[in-house]
């Protein structure tokens, strides 16, 4: 089986837990990864253990820019190596997760009658899973109402598949405290804007770094790569120990067992993470995202209640105020953690790997 797609940790661990879920049910089954040279997935993929081939793939640029010129080339090279990566390593299914190298590849896939299935992260697709939904025999879809994108009679309801070990959180608090060096204690807000960091609420929280260490509030603050030195600077100022900041944080599952609240975009890994976690969440959706599916991915909880939602444009007004009345209010928080439990599905790998050796068999 080929399984296409990244770009971003949001469509890279789903694929490795869709992996890793298929080798479960059938031991001895052959996988290849097809991802963008380049991107995160080429590291990230083989970390895992898994095999995975690179295509000359990138995406459009949406603003007026040279780089559009070379894009067709690049297409057509990489529909060519996808074709011929096919050929040689012949799949009797191909899965896509969203990312620049699913098109191409399950184009190809397709056109040479390979049973398919695109797994939809969002409550809103983007255009390469709207154009291969005619093609694939089955869509996978996290959200309600997809049939306003897809043929419903493909559309079955799976959920996003996360990382195992974020099923598994509770009862870490004890080893949570001692990997941080926190106190587990007190509360701790843990933030988060993505594998890549999030400029708007990164500097959000550098100016409200004061505010959140007078609270007596615990910091664990993902910022990414290009901003770790500047956080690590500012709270260096502050010279507090309950302020943590990494540029990357391996051990997700302890930093959600550690937290009570979190701050983050509205990527669809996240949004499923925050369900099955169940913590008071702030989302702060990122407004470049395409077809602005962060915003209507944060509006499925809010809506219901189940999260606090603050427009990225209002973070540097709004957010560190946003977060410091939500410490000091326990039952808007419980209220949050009760509507936000119901949404979770923790089983999302399992039953997207189970429809896909289905269709095959």
């Amino acid at each position: 089986m080929i399984i296409s797609g990244g770009g971003t940790g949001g469509h890279i661990f789903p694929a490795i837990a869709i992996a890793r879920a298929l080798q479960k049910i059938e031991p001895g089954i052959e996988l290849l990864f097809v991802g963008a040279e380049g991107r995160m997935e080429m590291e990230k993929v083989p970390a895992a253990g898994f095999k995975i081939e690179g295509l000359q793939i990138s995406g459009i640029q949406r603003s007026l820019s040279l780089k559009n010129l070379s894009w067709p080339f690049k297409l057509l090279k990489s529909l060519n190596k996808a074709s011929s990566i096919i050929e040689k390593f012949k799949p009797q299914a191909a899965v896509g997760v969203g990312g620049y190298a699913s098109g191409p590849l399950l184009y190809k896939a397709t056109a040479k009658k390979i049973p398919s299935v695109i797994q939809e992260q969002n409550s809103y697709p983007g255009i390469t899973n709207k154009l291969l939904a005619k093609r694939v025999q089955k869509i996978c879809v996290a959200y309600d109402g997809m049939n306003r994108f897809f043929p419903e009679d493909k559309i079955i309801r799976t959920g996003n598949p996360v990382r195992e070990d974020i099923l598994h959180v509770e009862g870490k608090k004890t080893e949570a405290a001692a990997f941080f060096g926190l106190d587990s204690t007190k509360t701790t807000l843990l933030i988060v804007g993505g594998s890549q960091g999030a400029r708007s609420i990164n500097l959000s929280v550098v100016n409200g770094l004061k505010k959140i260490a007078d609270a007596g509030i615990q910091l664990i603050w993902q910022t990414g790569k290009n901003f770790y030195r500047e956080a690590n600077d500012a709270i260096n100022a502050l010279n507090n120990p309950s302020l943590k900041a990494f540029d990357f944080i391996g051990r997700m599952d302890l930093a959600y067992a550690m937290c009570d609240l979190v701050i983050a975009r509205g990527g669809a890994s996240t949004v499923s993470e925050l369900c099955i976690v169940a913590r008071p969440a702030i989302l702060v959706p990122l407004p470049t995202a395409a077809e602005d599916h962060q915003t209507k991915n944060c509006l499925a909880l809010t809506e219901k209640k189940a999260a606090i939602m603050v427009k990225d444009s209002d973070a540097s007004a709004q957010l560190i105020n946003t977060v410091l009345q939500l410490a000091n209010d326990k039952d808007h928080q419980q209220q949050l953690i009760k509507n936000i439990k119901p949404m979770a599905i923790t089983d999302s790998a399992e039953r997207i790997a189970k429809e896909v050796l289905a269709m095959i068999n």
